[in-house]
């Protein structure tokens, strides 16, 4: 059978229990809400294949359980995940203190090479507001990564973090498939410089 779609991608969603992890995963996946709150045991995914730039990119999306008892299930998970979104609900402090406590799983966990997004959820219910907008994007920029406020109830932002994390994975995968198959034809030599890793909010294939 054919393949339907050019690049599998494997995304993890992180972050402490009752975050909307789950519901960012359905908004994204399903393009609903669930008022509900049932916590996740252990591990979920769902799948969904999005179009970017000319490219059919099949996405399965980890929803892991934020809860301590859970840790040692999901850790194996992190393995081949090409992307991970940190998840904190923007009405509870604590959830947001422990991010450093997640991207520390991440660092010991996950490839070194791994592309991170960090989202504040929950982000229409502004009158409980506990972590300013701010706060988020100063943490952002301390770990390097992009930085969104999503709601999966009001729906806003979330297909737009899943696609600009996507887009960045798809970009990092291209060059490096470049520079192992360089173009044929020509002697010209270049010189070897050990590229530099450059911010990822810089680079020019995350402008749209």
């Amino acid at each position: 059978m054919a393949k339907t779609y050019d690049y599998l991608f494997k995304l993890l969603l992180i972050g402490d229990s009752g975050v909307g992890k789950t519901c960012i995963l359905f908004r994204f996946s399903e393009d609903a809400f669930n008022t509900t709150f049932i916590s996740t045991i252990g591990i979920d995914f769902k799948i969904r294949t999005i179009d970017l730039d000319g490219k059919k990119i099949k996405l399965q999306i980890w929803d892991t359980a934020g809860q301590e008892r859970f840790r040692t299930i999901t850790t194996a998970y992190y393995r081949g995940a090409m992307g991970i979104m940190l998840v904190y609900d923007i009405t509870q402090e604590k959830s947001f203190e422990n991010i450093k406590n997640w991207i520390r799983n991440i660092e010991e966990n996950a490839a070194a090479d791994v592309e991170k997004m960090l989202l504040g959820n929950k982000c229409e219910l502004n009158e409980k507001r506990q972590v300013t907008r701010v706060r988020g994007e100063q943490l952002a920029v301390e770990y390097g990564i992009k930085f969104m406020e999503t709601s999966a109830k009001a729906s806003i932002n979330v297909d737009d973090a899943f696609f600009t994390l996507a887009r960045d994975i798809k970009c990092k995968m291209e060059k490096r498939m470049e520079a192992n198959n360089p173009p044929k034809g020509g002697h010209q030599l270049k010189p070897q410089v050990e590229p530099r890793k450059a911010p990822s909010w810089l680079s020019k294939c995350n402008l749209f």
